[in-house]
């Protein structure tokens, strides 16, 4: 059985930056789409970023569109996520997880908290 297993969140002013990974454990997802999802208080969970299993095609919000970048190692099973010009709005528990279809996320990570200050 698989982990997966998130580090890097923290808290930024807005316009910082932060960078997480996921790193798998266990378990290779080599062949599979893995993304990052995230849940604000009082919001449902949201997809924010998606990587083919190649990582030749990569899918984002339109929130995060310009601003976030998804990518895969796969030779060291880890996928980051690279946010740049932060806003509150992206304050959130920011989950990793692998995809078993293309729209339904199988497997989780515990999650990690980012926080965005005013």
């Amino acid at each position: 059985q698989g982990q997966l297993v998130e580090s890097g969140g923290g808290l930024v002013q807005a316009g910082g930056s932060l960078s997480l990974s996921c790193a798998v454990v266990g378990q290779t997802f080599s062949t599979y789409t893995l993304g990052w999802l995230r849940q604000a208080p009082g919001k449902e969970r949201e997809a924010v970023a998606t990587i083919s299993w190649s990582g030749d095609s990569t899918d984002y919000a339109d929130s995060v569109k310009g601003r976030f970048t998804i990518s895969r190692d796969n030779a060291v099973n880890t996928i980051y996520l690279q946010m740049n010009s932060l806003k509150p709005e992206d304050t959130a528990v920011y989950y990793c997880a692998a995809y078993c279809t293309s729209d339904y996320a199988c497997y989780w990570g515990q999650g990690t908290q980012v926080t965005v200050s005013s």
